[in-house]
């Protein structure tokens, strides 16, 4: 059977109609923070610089799609349709009457909708792993820095340990097949996956360590949620199957706060070691306020700018590294849609078919490229105070 095709010009009408849920929340968010960016601290001044737009924006669209992806794809990611191996952009499937807009790959499957649903993947991984290698930092960096002697010694030992060995080396075995048959993941889910419930913990508890009544409301939620989310996420009881993750992703999830901690752990500590001579610092010691309450409400909203734009910047190594990873094949699964394995599977072929590859390695700089502009733009702004 002769296959028919859209046209370049249906092509990319039938993409923006496809992403038109992402377009028109894109513009309503971005309507909204300009109107009220006043009101909205330091967010809102991403809006006084338009590098910082372009780049909240490339981060907004491709979270905006992982959430909606459902709606944007025409095709499950893994269906496989034969007689589209291989086809050109704008391939419309026989039988079913729907395009392929950016083509099939070797199996016949959809590489718009792997692209869309490779989204998910990034943004699932990514952001939630910096955010848990930030508090793996954070507790440990304050400490160091503020009191210094024999604990800061050994903290920057066992980080500049870890920042010794060589990285992509580290994450290769980390996230290899054959350490899911030990006992290595498990103890570190154990020990990296507690540091999120000790931050909220101490966090409340320095804070409304005098009034027992809202430390209550404040600290019990934390320990009933967080202490759920925490045997979810190390394999021991999850009634509801929407914690514990697969092993490939715990993998992956573990090695991006393992490898990315210490690095955190270094910015805090030379952070704190600056701040705490600071005037304000000396005023909450002379009240007679804990070390805990000072390094908490006191050191670290200081530091925020310089954390801020490095956790930016970070989510953006995390990216180009979930894409490597895929690519050589320790992605998420094999079957995985994420960006590093249709990369992969799109270069086998690439000297005749480019259109396979060429969609998701476009995502990933276009999301890299969004993240370090929102970074340059915060750098700025955080300069100004």
């Amino acid at each position: 059977m002769e296959l028919t095709y859209l046209t370049p010009g249906q092509i990319v009408w039938q993409v923006i109609l496809r992403f038109a849920p992402v377009l028109i929340s894109l513009a309503a968010i971005m309507v909204v923070s300009m109107i009220f960016r006043r009101r909205l601290g330091f967010y809102g001044r991403i809006f006084e610089s338009g590098i910082g737009m372009i780049g909240l924006a490339l981060l907004l669209f491709w979270l905006l799609t992982a959430l909606m992806a459902n709606w944007i794809t025409l095709f499950d990611p893994f269906e496989q349709i034969r007689a589209l191996q291989n086809k050109p952009p704008g391939a419309i499937a026989p039988d079913i009457g729907l395009p392929y807009l950016f083509g099939g790959d070797s199996l016949g499957r959809c590489v718009f909708s792997r692209m869309v649903y490779g989204s998910r993947t990034v943004m699932a991984i990514a952001p939630l792993a910096t955010l848990f290698a930030y508090m793996v930092g954070i507790m440990l960096g304050l400490p160091a820095g503020y009191h210094g002697g024999w604990l800061d010694t050994a903290l920057s030992f066992v980080a500049n340990l870890v920042l010794a060995f060589p990285v992509i080396l580290l994450f290769y075995l980390l996230v290899t097949p054959e350490i899911r048959q030990t006992l290595i993941p498990g103890a570190m889910a154990a020990v990296l996956f507690i540091f999120p419930v000790l931050f909220l913990l101490t966090l409340f508890w320095s804070r409304f360590r005098e009034r027992p009544g809202v430390l209550l409301y404040t600290v019990l939620p934390v320990l009933v949620i967080g202490g759920f989310i925490y045997v979810g996420l190390i394999g021991l009881w999850d009634p509801t199957g929407l914690i514990t993750m697969e092993p490939n992703t715990l993998n992956i999830f573990l090695a991006v706060v393992f490898i990315t901690s210490p690095t955190v752990f270094r910015i805090v500590r030379g952070l704190t070691l600056d701040i705490k001579t600071r005037d304000y610092v000396a005023a909450a010691q002379t009240r007679g306020e804990r070390p805990w309450y000072i390094m908490l409400w006191e050191i670290l909203p200081n530091a925020r700018g310089p954390l801020i734009v490095d956790a930016c910047l970070r989510i953006g190594y995390t990216t180009i590294l979930l894409g490597t990873l895929g690519f050589f094949g320790l992605g998420v699964s094999p079957e995985s849609a994420d960006w590093g394995s249709t990369i992969n599977e799109g270069r086998k072929l690439l000297r005749l078919y480019i259109h396979p590859a060429l969609p998701p390695a476009l995502a990933i700089m276009s999301l890299v490229l969004g993240l370090n502009l929102l970074a340059d733009a915060l750098r700025e702004q955080s300069m100004k105070d």
